[in-house]
């Protein structure tokens, strides 16, 4: 996959209302580090815990579903806060009480109705392996834009036929690489 390609992931993880001194929060992670993520049958994805360590520090926004006209909160104003500890990606938003789509939201998330996250991001580096039954992506550095509580966080096609493509070019790769090499070994110039 190209590096610099808008990536979004969903992460089945289980989020929770906070009521703070009157201040409503939503807070829990939105990366899971070390986990696989089934991409398709076959193929899988994981977050290092060093992914994030270069990109904090920039002006992160936290949506609704990926929706930009839905923001619940940004770090640059110190309404989103984000930490890295060794489970994962962890976030608090402070709930705008006079922004009805974040009220709403907020109480959909305390009653367990939406619970789950996912984030956009850019992929600055990335190892590739292919194991016993399965190919693995690991994600290893990352530019965050956005974190979104979610209804339904699941891979996007794109995002999904992306990887397959990356799949297909390596394994094309793999086997030019495998013919060269034979083709040298007939013409006796490898040993």
């Amino acid at each position: 996959m190209s590096n610099w390609e808008r990536q979004v992931r969903g992460i089945p993880q289980a989020f929770q209302t906070r009521d703070d001194s009157g201040e409503k929060y939503i807070c829990g992670y939105f990366a899971v580090f070390n986990s696989d993520y089934t991409i398709w049958d076959g193929a899988t994805e994981s977050v290092d815990p060093h992914a994030f360590d270069e990109t904090l520090d920039a002006d992160i926004r936290c949506l609704i579903d990926h929706d930009t006209r839905l923001v619940l909160g940004r770090t640059k104003s110190g309404t989103l806060t984000l930490r890295i500890d060794e489970k994962g990606l962890y976030g608090e938003v402070k709930i705008n009480e006079a922004d009805q789509d974040a009220m709403n939201l907020y109480e959909r998330v305390k009653r367990g109705d939406v619970d789950q996250c996912s984030f956009g991001f850019d992929i600055v580096k990335e190892e590739y392996e292919e194991r016993e039954n399965d190919v693995h992506w690991t994600i290893k550095k990352v530019i965050l834009y956005e974190v979104s509580v979610c209804t339904f966080p699941a891979y996007e096609e794109t995002e999904v036929s992306a990887r397959k493509k990356d799949y297909g070019s390596i394994k094309k790769r793999e086997v030019d690489a495998w013919k060269i090499k034979m083709l040298e070994k007939l013409k006796g110039e490898q040993k």
